[in-house]
């Protein structure tokens, strides 16, 4: 695994720095490995530009994601092609992404669950998810089915505006007794979406997802949920606030998605409503940049270096240099904020928004992911003798995750090709080392 971010000084990564003597007693010993595990409706994501009169023609309404019949989703996938509309076609879903990119970014396994059709020919929707998913992601838990997966259709008009319109496949067929219930007790952490959520019929996704959820829970594995678009929210906020409360450990979100489910319009108060229910929060708003909250123990909290920071909350980076901890696990429990503005001020040119919190929310995954690491591997070590849930500061993953990100605002693809670069291409070095 990968060190996540970026440090000054050497810590205590990667583990197998270790005495050259203490090696040769340890020569056979293999590290042990963490993973993280992922549930998603397993779609291609296709990107086109187009005016109001095309979505008025397919009855689509603008900027909400709504799901369309397979004549639909035919007839609209024609006239795209037909009129040659179609900028970009990858692989795509929220938590598909989300584990693509934690696996590019530490370099180690994740898994994803789902469904993924039975027979494959070459430039069908599930070949190019396959090509376009890193090798690093473990598929071989996917359930096979006899048909086609999901497609999403990102329609941009001439304001920006971005409105969804997908095609369910049988993507939403993922069975609970394809849930392999020892491969989630023994991951670092399980991630869904809201989506999940969002099925009808004889579609079985849902249970599939509560039953993963019921394992998480049971063995005391976090379980992190993305909110992923704010129409689902506002539907039935107290349910996704009882939901979030009860079975939820490490929440996701954007500002409006805060906003629907919170009530609050200010992102960290957003953020700050959240912990009433979960132990972590991670909430990216655009250019204000991403502010993180969380939970420390009074005797283990780290007053910031950085100057302290106005807002609906006074103050609030104060104990930002704090690692977060499990609200329980705390003896006085206090909330720990932090907020970073973009990378180098966000970029000259955004080609795609598509994807940007689902890279930040992979980079925290990362740091999550490789304090478990760390623990199986030298458990004795003084970094542990906090019972932290992350290896790093609230500021420094907050920076980390803003740092990823940028790379997918840079790009059309909502999926990193590479790593962070080994060096920066600009003279933005300060960004690591304050």
């Amino acid at each position: 695994m990968k060190f996540p971010g970026r440090r000054r000084h050497k810590h205590y990564f990667p583990v197998e720095d270790k005495d050259p003597l203490i090696n040769q007693l340890h020569a056979d010993d293999r590290l042990k490995r963490s993973y993280i595990c992922g549930i998603d409706q397993i779609v291609v994501d296709i990107e086109a530009k187009v005016d109001q009169a095309f979505l008025d023609e397919f009855h689509l309404q603008r900027g909400m994601s709504q799901v369309i019949d397979n004549d639909v989703t035919n007839a609209l996938y024609d006239r795209l092609k037909r009129d040659d509309m179609i900028d970009y076609e990858f692989a795509g879903g929220t938590i598909g992404n989300t584990m693509h990119n934690y696996s590019v970014l530490a370099d180690d396994r994740s898994v994803l669950l789902g469904v993924m059709s039975e027979s494959i020919k070459i430039g069908s929707y599930a070949y190019k998810f396959l090509c376009n998913t890193s090798s690093r992601v473990d598929l071989d838990y996917l359930q096979p089915v006899d048909g086609p997966i999901g497609r999403c259709f990102t329609l941009i008009d001439d304001s920006g505006e971005r409105t969804f319109a997908i095609s369910a496949g049988l993507m939403n067929h993922l069975r609970p007794e394809s849930i392999c219930q020892t491969l989630i007790e023994e991951s670092s952490a399980l991630v869904i979406s809201a989506y999940l959520m969002r099925t009808s019929g004889d579609e079985t996704m849902t249970q599939a997802t509560m039953q993963a959820v019921e394992y998480a829970n049971n063995a005391g594995i976090p379980v992190v949920l993305t909110l992923g678009t704010k129409f689902l929210i506002e539907q039935d906020p107290k349910w996704w606030a009882d939901f979030v409360a009860k079975h939820v450990d490490i929440l996701a979100m954007n500002e409006e998605e805060g906003e629907a489910i919170t009530g609050f319009s200010d992102p960290l108060l957003a953020a700050d409503k959240a912990l009433d229910w979960v132990d972590l929060v991670i909430c990216t708003a655009g250019p204000k940049g991403l502010f993180m909250a969380g939970y420390v123990d009074d005797c283990c909290k780290r007053v910031t270096e950085y100057p302290l920071l106005p807002g609906a909350i006074p103050e609030f980076n104060r104990y930002e240099f704090s690692r977060a901890m499990k609200k329980a696990q705390c003896e006085q429990p206090i909330r720990a904020y932090s907020h970073t503005a973009p990378y180098m001020g966000g970029p000259d040119i955004i080609k795609n928004t598509n994807g940007a919190g689902d890279c930040a929310l992979a980079a925290v995954l990362h740091d999550i992911c490789a304090n478990e690491y760390h623990k199986l591997n030298v458990p004795n070590s003084a970094k542990h003798e906090q019972s932290a849930i992350t290896y790093s500061s609230l500021a420094q993953i907050s920076k980390y995750a803003n740092r990823a990100s940028y790379e997918v605002l840079v790009q059309h693809s909502p999926r990193l090709s590479r790593g962070l670069p080994e060096r920066e291409d600009s003279l933005e070095q300060s960004y690591w080392e304050q």
